[in-house]
């Protein structure tokens, strides 16, 4: 597993935290133990100076004597780990145990009658005192310490034998909640891996977007990046459209240019006129083509001068047909528009009305005009007598690639390309057939 992963991080996250916590758990507890042997030692020796207690006796002269024989053992082996000292006021030793031989004395702390006091000294050992106060039948009183003394090695074996069962099930439960942690953390993380693999799918394009089954959580996520994988596929086939809108909407003014080869020095204008007009349609394709969005539109274009400009041009590209283009429009209208959408527009139906009228085409431009309860402010009639489009082909044609005819030369995206144009401004796109010359009619509704 690799230091960057997740799954590892989290891993080794969890179990330094499950160490630390083990390590808290196993001192508290080795503590607590501790605390409760040195009470429970703390008893037993108080038991063992009952019991010296109960076998002390005073004599006639008021001394105290011990028998030989005790009912704890432990006090005649030596070396048996459990002493016993008898003292009276100002240290003095009156009796010891067999098992104290060659101890140094332990001297107690000043007590009160009844006062007893536990400790560990600095030889190793737990030591009890306990202060009495003794009378004997003749009247005489005396005060003694009982001092009961035991190795700390009784308390030393049990906390080193929790601490030894204690670190084994630490360990053992350390390694099952490791190993539980593990299993929860890849299935916690398996919506991660999922969107991953998918992604993958969809870099090799297996899958179009993310669809599967995710937590609540990652909805945030799968949607941005679903967002973000439309964008780009939107922005790439922007980017194609564009340069198949360059290619078409250079047709026209070349095939003005073929014509003015035959006789370049009677068309020296036009051919300058064509090879600007190229270079406007170039510089606003690639305008389009790195937009990245619907932009407005500030500017003010005379809507009847371009279609003027656009007639003529038609005109010299179609001469040897003697089309008629009749002309219905005020002398000037700006309107807010893109210069290059404009001639994309209005340009590329008068070609399509050229291209298959028989003689007669017709411009119409009015004003105020309401359709469907709504109002627009300019509407671009073109219309020619020509055959017309058949009924199932309108919704066809405004799709890329295709042509209401595929025996005639083109590329099919000239009224894909109005189509897409008029929504971008706000507007509508209406096609019919023409009452007045009988064949097609298409109409622009800008707002």
């Amino acid at each position: 597993m690799r230091l960057k992963s997740l799954s590892f991080r989290l891993l080794i996250a969890e179990g330094t935290a499950l160490t630390v916590f083990f390590a808290l758990v196993a001192v508290i507890l080795e503590q607590g133990f501790r605390d409760s042997a040195e009470k429970a030692l703390e008893e037993r020796l108080q038991v063992q100076i009952y019991s010296l207690l109960s076998s002390a006796e005073i004599n006639h002269a008021g001394e105290l004597k011990m028998p030989e024989h005790l009912p704890e053992p432990r006090f005649i082996n030596p070396g048996s780990g459990l002493y016993g000292f008898i003292q009276q006021k100002k240290n003095q030793l009156i009796w010891r145990s067999p098992s104290a031989i060659g101890l140094d004395v332990i001297t107690p702390p000043p007590l009160n009658v009844g006062d007893s006091y536990f400790s560990f000294d600095k030889h190793g050992r737990y030591v009890l005192h306990y202060e009495v106060f003794w009378q004997n039948i003749s009247g005489s009183e005396r005060e003694y310490t009982f001092t009961v003394a035991e190795d700390a090695q009784f308390v030393r074996n049990q906390v080193e034998q929790l601490q030894e069962t204690l670190r084994a099930w630490l360990l053992f439960i350390g390694i099952v909640l490791v190993t539980i942690q593990f299993t929860l953390l890849r299935w916690s993380l398996k919506p991660l891996r999922s969107i991953a693999t998918d992604l993958e799918a969809i870099e090799k394009g297996n899958k179009t977007h993310l669809d599967g089954e995710y937590p609540l959580e990652l909805k945030g996520l799968v949607g941005n990046l679903n967002a973000f994988i439309s964008m780009e596929r939107a922005h790439l086939e922007r980017y194609r459209n564009n340069l198949a809108d360059l290619a078409h909407s250079l047709k026209t003014p070349l095939a003005i240019l073929r014509g003015c080869v035959e006789c370049f020095t009677a068309n020296t204008e036009t051919v300058k006129e064509q090879i600007s007009r190229m270079d406007e349609i170039v510089e606003y394709q690639l305008h389009r083509a790195a937009a990245k969005g619907e932009q407005k539109t500030i500017k003010t274009v005379d809507l009847p001068e371009i279609s003027n400009k656009i007639i003529a041009s038609l005109n010299k590209v179609y001469l040897e047909k003697g089309i008629a283009i009749t002309t219905v429009m005020p002398e000037s209208l700006p309107i807010y528009c893109e210069e290059g959408d404009m001639y994309e527009i209005v340009g590329n139906l008068l070609d399509n009305a050229c291209k298959w009228c028989r003689q007669n085409v017709k411009i119409t431009i009015s004003l105020n005009i309401r359709n469907n309860r709504r109002n627009f402010s300019v509407l671009i009639q073109i219309e020619d007598d020509g055959p017309g489009i058949p009924p199932g082909k309108f919704n066809e044609i405004l799709k890329r690639g295709v042509r209401a005819d595929e025996n005639i030369h083109g590329h099919g995206i000239g009224m894909s390309v109005v189509y897409e144009l008029v929504n971008l401004l706000g507007g509508k796109l209406e096609g019919g057939k023409s009452q007045a010359l009988g064949g097609m009619k298409w109409g622009v509704y800008l707002p």
